[in-house]
């Protein structure tokens, strides 16, 4: 079997995942963050958890770069650093940002991101520095990258912006939960969640390709029912609750 038909086989196994993915949250809310309960076995550190199953997205997808053979040329590394933008700062920051002290998720959670993120960080690694089309600098000037860099970027700033709003939540020593106020939370009660799927769709455009089409796909799949769950918690415990708010999309959903 070559590489490029074993590529193409993680792929479409990632677009399976993306459907049983969602399937399976329609009836099951993943138990962590605020959904953290027990039952699922043995549990880490909120914040080991994240580092451990985030790294494959930046320590793997990095190796699996610098030896394919288009490592060194322009496109390739720009849409790295649209990559990195995104992962150094999930993995080694945001961690560190929020407020996890005491909190635990479970370990059978953390180790299925994980092998997630090592299918993931291989297809779409594979595909930019070495299986895919050669980028050439024309591909700069092209709309899908212009408009799939754009879409990161705005996705990357509304899931910062997002995640610091609730990270500023509590004052240092409070406990319980408050109603995010500011940014895209007068819209929706998952910002966080739509600037990533945004980011998302940005790379699937920026880098056209099925490999990026795939997270895309996975990422929504993931996240729309997650926001979902959020959404309804946040109604069943604030009888206050802004009725405008959608669950994830502005106006939509």
């Amino acid at each position: 079997m070559t590489e490029l038909l074993l590529h193409e086989r993680m792929v479409w196994l990632m677009f399976a995942l993306a459907l049983l993915t969602f399937v399976l949250l329609q009836v099951i809310t993943a138990p962590y963050g605020r959904h953290q309960r027990s039952g699922w076995g043995p549990t880490l550190p909120n914040r080991v958890a994240w580092i451990l199953m985030e790294s494959p997205s930046v320590l793997l997808f990095g190796a699996l770069f610098f030896v394919g053979e288009h490592r060194a040329e322009a496109v390739p590394l720009v849409l790295l650093g649209l990559w990195m933008m995104h992962y150094v700062q999930r993995t080694f920051i945001f961690p560190f940002r929020i407020r996890s002290d005491g909190k635990r998720m479970a370990l059978s959670i953390a180790v299925t991101a994980f092998a997630f993120n090592l299918l993931n960080a291989y297809v779409n690694a594979r595909w930019i520095s070495h299986l895919g089309e050669e980028y050439t600098v024309t591909w700069f000037a092209d709309p899908r990258f212009l408009v799939g860099a754009a879409l990161m970027a705005a996705g990357w700033l509304i899931n910062i912006h997002s995640d610091t709003i609730l990270i500023h939540l509590r004052a240092p020593g409070e406990t319980g939960y408050k109603v995010p106020q500011g940014g895209l939370y007068r819209w929706v009660s998952c910002p966080n969640y739509f600037g990533e799927m945004l980011e998302w769709l940005g790379w699937a455009l920026a880098t056209w390709s099925t490999a990026g089409l795939a997270f895309a796909v996975y990422t929504v799949a993931n996240l729309l029912p997650r926001a979902r769950s959020h959404h309804q918690w946040y109604r069943d415990r604030f009888s206050d609750y802004p009725t405008n708010r959608r669950a994830v999309i502005p106006f939509i959903l």
